[in-house]
This record gives C-alpha cells, structure tokens and sequence, in this order.
C-alpha cells in the first residue's frame, strides 16, 4: 500500500519569521479596512485624497511620485475619485496639457472620516525605525525579493489596491 508523502515541517526560524510576516500583513489589512468602512473609499483612494489636499494643483504625475506608485496606477486613482466627486481634474494655467488635481468639498469630508495615517499604517511604521535599521531591513528584503523572484511589477502596487471605485458619503 503506497503512503503519502510526509510534509516537510519548516524550522523553527523559518516559521517565527513567517509568523512576523503575518503580523504585518493582518496589522496592514486591518488598518486599511477600518479606513475603508470609515471613509468609504479604499485606503489607496484616501492616501490620494490626502495627497492632493496637501499638495493643491499637482499633476497626475507628481501624485504618483508622492505615492511612490506608477503613473497607471496613480490616473486609475484620480479617475476613481474623480467620478466620486472627491477632487476635480482641470487644465488649468499657462501648460494646458496636464492637469491640476484640487480637493472637492465632498473629498473634504471624506478625509475629516478617517483617522490617521492616511498614507497607512506600514509606511507610518518604518518612518518611525532609525536610519540604520532601516537600511539594514531593506538589504535584508532585498535578498527576500530576489529570492522570490516576482514579476517586477508588484513593487508599484499599493497594499491597499481599489479594484473598484466605492460609494463615498
């Protein structure tokens, strides 16, 4: 009679930082779905907001930047919110080619809903890690990524991905 394979128990190292990484993540989830059920909006979509409220005028391009996400990304972004009728996209000024993000009166009171940090919780985290700290846990994840060997692209997504527009109040 044929036995099934044995599965193969992971070391103790492997499984307390797998534990760690689960931490993280639950913490990162948690975060964006109270902002989610209090804003009623994605989290990506209240990072933008806050963004733009912060930075009156700025183009599509520089809220990418400022989110550190792809300029794809960041347009599915303003098109959402500006659908909600959160912000307004116009070309306005001397370049008539780009246009100028501003907050809406609605976008306003969506933001006033949410507790901080709007950019979320992990990247509120590591700007509180020192220096050093951070540079060694970023060699150290590094070597991770390598390791996993992912497509190139996650790396633009934000942790809060909106697939789809939600209904703001």
């Amino acid at each position: 009679m044929p036995t099934t394979p044995r599965r193969q128990d992971i070391s103790e190292p492997v499984a307390r930082v797998l534990r760690r990484f689960r931490v993280v993540l639950n913490a990162v989830k948690t975060h964006f779905q109270q902002v989610e059920k209090r804003a009623g909006i994605g989290g990506a979509q209240v990072w933008a907001l806050s963004v733009i409220r912060e930075q009156p005028g700025l183009g599509v391009n520089d809220l990418a930047r400022a989110m550190g996400v792809h300029q794809s990304t960041a347009s599915n972004l303003v098109k959402a919110l500006v659908a909600l009728h959160l912000i307004s996209a116009r070309k306005e000024g001397a370049d008539r080619r780009t246009v100028q993000l501003r907050m809406l009166p609605a976008g306003t009171r969506v933001l006033r809903k949410v507790p901080g940090p709007f950019h979320g919780a992990l990247p509120d985290a590591l700007a509180r890690l020192d220096q050093k700290m951070l540079v060694r846990l970023d060699k150290d994840l590094a070597v991770l990524v390598k390791a996993l060997a992912p497509d190139g692209l996650a790396g633009g997504v934000p942790l809060a991905r909106d697939s789809l527009p939600h209904r703001a109040g």
